[in-house]
């Protein structure tokens, strides 16, 4: 009996984990930690990093949890999300509001009394952004909804940079920008080979209201606005040699994709395109890591 409670009660947690979004959250954290080390000349305390790092994961992982609880009848629509505990009505709203208000209240905690008041505000408003304003307001109502909203999922670096030096820096704001580009190419790759999903559940989703070949040419002309965007931190002297190589090979395979996706429209294309686009991500961020502590200067 007692192993039956056990396997139950891990369940139950796991279902609430999967709420969290960890592969969503796991990016956003990884960029807050680069944006924390990029603020640093040397290597940062890790008296902030540890409670930075922890503290915005804790925030991000509620934020997912109200988006979930809010679109559980939509996600119940959708093949991708319809495995959801939230979705098939396995876990109780209450229940899911309570976890992620705590865990989001722990997060907030942590911020403001082992790390500062811009970092635990703007990370707030990162929160509001993402679980209110993108998932009642924009998502439901426009197709530029991942444009608009996409300012609330470039902040991670943002908040890592704040969280070391108590201020919001040129660098940081590139870092923002970088990724405020990113994110259109990034979802409506996903949305493209997802759209029958999209229409079920009536939402106006670009493939869904533009269609496809709307949407592949502004996937590819916003990978084109990305590759130009992230040449500022060379242009602006923060980054050297080692980053420039490897961001023009990342761009080169980003915009090859982005192409060929406009050419030759296919869903298998679109979905490798959108999987190649959070490994662009990761690399782009990790060579702005290793570069900073590798600068060669551009000659």
């Amino acid at each position: 009996m007692s192993t039956l409670v056990l396997q139950q009660a891990q369940q139950h947690a796991r279902a609430l984990w999967h709420l969290t979004k960890p592969r969503v959250v796991s990016l956003i954290v990884f960029c807050a930690v680069i944006g924390m080390f990029l603020a640093s000349s040397g290597l940062p305390d890790w008296r902030v990093v540890l409670p930075a790092t922890l503290g915005i994961a804790l925030v991000a992982g509620s934020a997912a949890m109200v988006n979930c609880l809010v679109e559980r009848t939509i996600d119940a629509s959708m093949r991708r999300t319809a495995w959801r505990a939230s979705a098939r009505g396995e876990l109780d709203p209450v229940e899911i509001l309570v976890v992620a208000l705590t865990a989001g209240g722990l997060g907030m905690a942590l911020l403001v009394a082992l790390v500062n008041p811009l970092t635990a505000w703007l990370t707030f408003g990162t929160f509001v952004g993402y679980a209110i304003v993108y998932t009642l307001l924009l998502k439901p109502n426009t197709p530029q909804n991942i444009v608009i909203g996409g300012a609330s999922g470039a902040m991670p670096p943002v908040l890592g940079w704040a969280a070391v030096n108590g201020e919001i820096g040129a660098t940081a704001l590139v870092l923002f920008l970088i990724i405020y580009t990113w994110t259109p190419p990034h979802f409506w790759a996903l949305a493209l080979y997802r759209r029958d999903d999209y229409r079920a559940a009536g939402l106006p989703m670009l493939p869904v209201t533009h269609g496809e070949r709307f949407t592949t040419l502004s996937v590819l002309l916003y990978t084109w606005l990305l590759a130009a965007v992230t040449l500022l931190p060379v242009a602006l002297g923060e980054a050297g040699c080692l980053y420039l190589v490897l961001a023009l090979g990342l761009n080169a395979r980003f915009l090859y994709l982005a192409g060929r996706l406009h050419r030759q429209y296919a869903d298998a294309l679109a979905r490798l395109t959108f999987l190649w686009s959070i490994w662009y991500l990761t690399w782009l961020f990790a060579a702005l890591l290793l570069d900073h502590y590798l600068f060669i200067p551009v000659s």
